[in-house]
């Protein structure tokens, strides 16, 4: 395995701190925090650097909210130092794992996301249903992921292959950052969801898992986003032997749990719910509650935009995101009919205008 020596001083040069600044400030120019940032930004950066060349930086906490993405999830957002220090971290030590990484893993890569794991899915699920005749999906995904990513594993597989202390020592400090409530007794765990690293150490910490099943268990059809995988196979009772053995690695090898109400084999024929689409023998379709709950967002900003909340072409982004995610499913009839329900809604005379007639 080749290891990585001397790589310090590449992430905490000026020239990579100014990189990351450009990588971060990203459509985040509009941003408070970042404009006061940018107002001194030479003398900010500048204090940045010394501070970590000379060992003296140390992580900020974090600002706390909630967002319904579509459950509520708890972000931990840094301050623009913090994050400035995460791109220069990622930059020189992501593409080192990167290149470790399985083609099938889809989270927080490039060329990669939701609608190109959907669409392998459904190339995988075609050659087993074609081939075999039947095709079945165990579907798996780990409990309270991010808050149960322990410290000392992640450190310690990251150490494999980076042999640079300094180094480690500053992605020590990044992660020692954050805690969650989980039961300190079993150890330090918990990524905050919203950190650039958290979706790169995500990515390092499950790439065990992805090896394990491609290369212990010889899997051959195995799609990972996150947390949240599936393996295809013709033969439903070797699917339900995996379930056990993959729950046993995660156990002693990543101190993480199968949830036991989100493990489920079903045949193909009934439909694969996988990242926010159902993949069916030969279509895929959109998830009843996606369904719904776009419909139910459009309206809502349309409402936004009639009060004077959003303006006219927030409007219409919204709209041609939920259209370009209806166009990777089988669904010419219902974006046809989102189409013509959103410029009903935005024909119709808002409440305001109801009122003033008389």
């Amino acid at each position: 395995m080749k290891v990585y020596r001397k790589l310090f001083e590449q992430i905490v040069s000026t020239e990579n701190l100014l990189e990351a600044w450009d990588d971060f400030k990203r459509e985040k120019r509009k941003k408070a925090d970042v404009q006061l940032f940018e107002r001194h930004l030479g003398d900010n950066l500048f204090k940045l650097h010394r501070g970590l060349i000379h060992k003296r930086y140390r992580h900020g906490e974090y600002v706390d909210f909630y967002v319904r993405d579509p459950k509520l999830r708890h972000i931990h957002k840094a301050t623009v130092r913090d994050r400035i220090v995460h791109h220069a971290v990622f930059r020189v030590i992501n593409p080192i794992f990167e290149s470790t990484f399985i083609p099938d893993s889809y989270s927080c890569r490039k060329e990669k996301g939701t609608h190109k794991g959907v669409k392998q899915l459904g190339v995988y699920a075609r050659k087993v249903f074609q081939t075999k005749g039947g095709c079945f999906a165990l579907k798996c995904d780990i409990r309270q992921f991010f808050p149960t990513i322990d410290h000392q594993i992640l450190l310690e597989i990251i150490g494999r292959k980076i042999k640079d202390q300094d180094v480690l020592d500053l992605v020590g400090v990044i992660i020692g950052s954050f805690a969650s409530d989980a039961d300190q007794r079993l150890g330090i765990k918990g990524a905050p969801i919203g950190n650039l690293t958290s979706q790169m150490f995500a990515n390092i910490y499950m790439n065990e898992l992805d090896q394990f099943v491609k290369h212990d268990l010889k899997v051959k059809y195995y799609l990972r986003y996150t947390d949240d995988f599936v393996i295809l196979h013709h033969d439903d009772q070797y699917l339900a032997s995996l379930k056990d053995k993959i729950s046993d690695f995660l156990r002693t090898h990543l101190d993480l749990s199968l949830h036991p109400n989100k493990v489920e084999i079903r045949k193909l024929r009934q439909g694969i719910d996988y990242l926010g689409y159902v993949s069916l023998p030969y279509a895929r379709v959109p998830r009843a509650k996606v369904r719904r709950r776009i419909f139910r967002k459009l309206r809502y900003k349309v409402k936004q935009f009639k009060a004077g909340l959003i303006s006219e072409e927030s409007l219409l982004r919204s709209f041609d995101s939920y259209m370009g995610f209806l166009v990777h499913a089988d669904s010419h009839k219902l974006r046809e009919k989102l189409h013509q329900q959103f410029w009903q809604w935005v024909k119709e005379p808002s409440d305001q205008t109801k009122k003033g007639q008389p």
